[in-house]
């Protein structure tokens, strides 16, 4: 299995710390955020990590390299001056990706979940999300979770977590560009292809300086 970190994003929310270093580069404690995520998937048995790179994209080339540090593959997918937004951004490395199942995760976050799970998940629809508990800034959350699959409405919404596994077959039809995740998410939903789960850990999505900080008082 291999897995996609996507990592093109401008940072606007964190200038001017993103003036000057992508965004999935920033110090967090003991590792760069982006890091976090390469360890964890080398930890989980992937091999193969594909990244989606726009701004200050050699920085991050020169930085993770081939992966070697990380007992990783570690291949790029360039945007060029333009971010392709989540969708457009997978779309453009599916032929990286190969025919397989996948790993997606937002390079801005910050998880303890354990990506194993998704590597032994039994799927059985395009794609599966992990969802968590509310943050305040996303109070009313994203999904709602019945029997197993993700709905797009229900009284107790969850919030996505920015990690999901997803099948080359979920963006079938979509065309290439920009374009953003979610409206997919809410159509495959109501034809019931995706399914999902709750993950009760520590969870950050660091958009924010304030939340930068707080997820670096958390790791001190």
């Amino acid at each position: 299995m291999k897995a996609m970190i996507l990592a093109a994003g401008r940072g606007e929310r964190l200038r001017p710390h993103t003036d000057i270093t992508p965004k999935p580069l920033i110090q967090v404690g003991k590792h760069r955020l982006i890091e976090y995520h390469l360890l964890n998937l080398a930890k989980a048995g992937i091999t193969d990590v594909i990244i989606n790179i726009s701004w200050l994209a050699d920085q991050i080339r020169h930085t993770l390299g081939g992966g070697d540090e990380y007992a990783l593959n570690i291949s790029y997918s360039d945007e060029g001056d333009e971010a392709l937004e989540t969708a457009g951004g997978i779309i453009k490395a599916l032929p990286c990706l190969g025919d397989d199942p996948f790993i997606v995760i937002n390079g801005d976050i910050w998880c303890d979940y354990e990506l194993s799970r998704l590597m032994n998940l039994d799927l059985r629809h395009e794609a599966h999300l992990v969802l968590v508990n509310n943050p305040e800034h996303n109070a009313g959350g994203d999904f709602a979770i019945e029997q197993g699959l993700i709905r797009n409405t229900g009284e107790n919404k969850l919030t996505y977590s920015g990690i999901g596994l997803y099948t080359p077959e979920f963006f079938e039809g979509t065309s290439p560009g920009k374009k953003a995740l979610a409206p997919i998410l809410r159509k495959k939903s109501e034809l019931d292809k995706v399914g999902g789960e709750l993950h009760n850990g520590q969870w950050v999505d660091i958009g924010t300086i304030e939340r930068l900080a707080q997820l670096r008082s958390y790791l001190s």
